[in-house]
């Protein structure tokens, strides 16, 4: 899922400041609008008994907190300089408030700091004491015997005599290593989801990922691939150690692709498929990034060149380890396409050109097809109707035309949800952190359902 928010910014500020405490010690808030989107930063700023100043940033939108920061400041103004992204900010100092102008790339943004922190409400969040019981364990990849961290929760009054009726779930994450709940703009998907089936009879094991967490990060190279491996590691173990039922995967986005893969495999019994791919990894993300330009106010002439030369792109680096030449491999690709971009798209073009990802290399290449037509077991797979990362149209439409018939399969679009199936306005990654609901809670009623619903 991380690495699918292609086109979030990532800001590292630095801040320098010489001024009396009492002006601007503690949180300050501001929020930058660019397109149809807003960023909110908050800027922690501690003065000791000398006023000697430390300062830590939060970007609360990207989940970025405690990001150290160096602050100068004049008696009435501050100056932000942000050299790792090529960024400044400058602005006037009152006794409540700093005015001024965050510039970047050449363009300038208004800011404003106000003192107060982003405070963000996750009502659907489990809170302890939980009315059933969880264990903490661990599992072996035995491929580079990397052991892996997680919680299994057990159903609501589990009783051990009738452990065998019960189904078991393995929840694995979307793209970018992320701990066992999946958490996202501090929300908490999977918590979520282990929590509302707990209540209702089925048990889930979830994982903090290779290198997060409690698990170690082993000595494979982090691909889908190896993701699937660990994933297999988890449905082993929960077959060889507790006598649970029916052993199935839930998986969201690149993690439903996974969940196909060991379906395909024979590793689970039934698969649930949130958000997952059904097209070739490069389509997926192409089209993805289309859907975010447009949203961006992109003009639709240069987000069409742009996801042009992007495919072309991933084309050329599936075929070729490498560029030796990228500058003219990237001339060559745009001028086949006919396709006239500004200069800082076709910068990060040739950043995407010349990258060496293992990830990005497998994902691009990889065509979910032949292992969505070999899913035997039961299938649930469904998608947001307003998901920008994982099209709802193209990827349910290839999934519904490779799955084999089974008459328990369920495929299904939901109105009005995004790619981590809240209710939200237009879909874009910029929304996931200003909305409270983490998951509608019908789509977690479904689940159970169909779960239940197994022959």
């Amino acid at each position: 899922m991380k690495k699918m928010i292609s086109l979030l910014m990532l800001m590292i500020l630095g801040i320098s400041v010489q001024v009396s405490a009492q002006v601007i010690n503690g949180p300050w808030k501001g929020e930058i609008s660019f397109g149809s989107n807003q960023l909110n930063l908050v800027f922690h700023i501690q003065a000791d008994k000398a006023e000697q100043y430390t300062c830590k940033m939060d970007s609360p939108d990207q989940g970025a907190k405690g990001i150290p920061a160096a602050i100068t400041v004049t008696t009435d103004s501050i100056r932000i300089t942000v050299a790792a992204i090529g960024a400044s900010y400058e602005g006037r100092i009152s006794e409540k408030r700093i005015e001024g102008q965050f510039k970047q790339s050449g363009m300038s943004f208004p800011l404003t700091l106000e003192p107060g922190s982003v405070e963000l409400k996750r009502p659907q969040t489990p809170q302890t004491p939980y009315p059933y019981r969880t264990e903490e364990v661990t599992f072996i990849n035995p491929e580079d015997n990397a052991q892996f961290s997680g919680t299994l929760s057990y159903p609501l009054n589990y009783d051990e005599a009738k452990a065998a009726s019960i189904p078991v779930v393995l929840l694995v994450t979307g793209s970018g290593q992320q701990n066992r709940n999946e958490e996202v703009f501090e929300h908490k998907p999977f918590a979520v989801i282990a929590d509302y089936l707990a209540r209702r009879g089925i048990a889930t094991l979830r994982y903090d990922d290779r290198g997060v967490g409690q698990s170690q990060r082993g000595s494979l190279a982090i691909t889908t691939y190896t993701n699937m491996q660990d994933a297999a590691a988890g449905l082993d173990y929960l077959k060889k150690n507790y006598r649970f039922g029916r052993v199935g995967v839930l998986g969201h986005s690149e993690g439903g692709c996974i969940a196909f893969m060991l379906g395909a495999r024979q590793k689970a019994d039934f698969v649930i498929s949130l958000a997952g791919g059904g097209i070739p990894g490069d389509s997926v993300i192409v089209t993805q990034n289309h859907a975010m330009l447009l949203q961006n106010s992109t003009p639709p002439k240069t987000a069409d060149d742009y996801c042009n030369v992007l495919r072309e792109v991933f084309h050329y680096k599936i075929a070729h380890s490498q560029a030796t030449h990228p500058q003219q491999v990237l001339d060559s690709l745009t001028a086949s396409v006919k396709a006239k971009l500004p200069d800082g798209a076709k910068q990060k073009l040739l950043a995407i050109l010349t990258r060496q990802d293992p990830w990005i290399d497998y994902f691009i290449a990889y065509d979910p097809a032949d292992d969505i037509a070999h899913c035997q077991c039961p299938v649930m797979a469904i998608n947001g109707s307003r998901d920008m990362q994982v099209a709802p149209n193209l990827n349910l439409n290839a999934i519904r035309q490779y799955l084999p018939s089974n008459p328990q399969n369920l495929v299904q679009e939901y109105v009005g949800l995004n790619h981590l199936f809240q209710n939200c306005t237009t879909g874009s990654p910029m929304e996931y952190n200003k909305i409270e609901e983490t998951i509608e809670p019908k789509v977690l009623q479904d689940i159970v359902n169909w779960i239940k619903g197994l022959k």
